[in-house]
């Protein structure tokens, strides 16, 4: 998943306004305690941060690739 494909996708899953804040204010402990936006500018690989967004957000996994990308990986 490219940066682009993860902003993408927050914004179909989760919608322009709650993604802007979800990826902004949820502390994601998966990833070192980070939010989401965090993780990406250090560098963290934008599908980890998308599944971890994803697991501490209970969004379910036919959901997780968002509308118009591929299809999730098993």
């Amino acid at each position: 998943m490219r940066v682009s494909e993860f902003w993408r996708a927050v914004d179909q899953v989760f919608g322009e306004e709650y993604g802007a804040v979800v990826t902004r204010d949820v502390v994601l402990e998966a990833i070192g305690g980070r939010s989401a936006a965090e993780a990406l500018r250090a560098g963290v690989d934008a599908r980890t941060v998308w599944d971890a967004l994803c697991d501490s957000q209970d969004v379910p996994i036919d959901r997780r690739h968002g509308k118009g990308l591929a299809e999730p990986k098993d």
